[in-house]
């Protein structure tokens, strides 16, 4: 998805955001003390149109379901502006984004 969007739109920003994975105990402790917070999304494109503030994008597996963090976050992320999809194949990432950058 983010080298499909960096070859499609080089004049565009998107990044990962990395709070899934398994981690230790002590390094899991580390990023909770950094900031890491449960249930951001997997992928935030900086970039404000004419509707919202930027688009997070949350990818998850064609049976995949949001956690109640997930939830939760999107209502915020929502609330303050923002656009917020669930991506479940490479066709809809490029659906998605498509639609947010026209």
């Amino acid at each position: 998805m983010v080298k499909w969007f960096r070859y499609a739109y080089p004049e565009h920003t998107i990044f990962a955001i990395p709070n899934g994975g398994r981690r230790g105990k002590i390094e899991a402790g580390i990023m909770k003390a950094e900031g890491v917070l449960s249930g951001v999304a997997d992928l935030f494109l900086m970039y404000a149109n004419y509707e919202h503030n930027g688009l997070f994008v949350e990818v998850k597996a064609e049976n995949g379901k949001q956690s109640e963090a997930q939830k939760d976050f999107e209502k915020r992320a929502t609330k303050e502006g923002y656009r917020y999809v669930t991506c479940r194949s490479i066709d809809e990432f490029v659906t998605c984004v498509n639609e947010y950058l026209k």
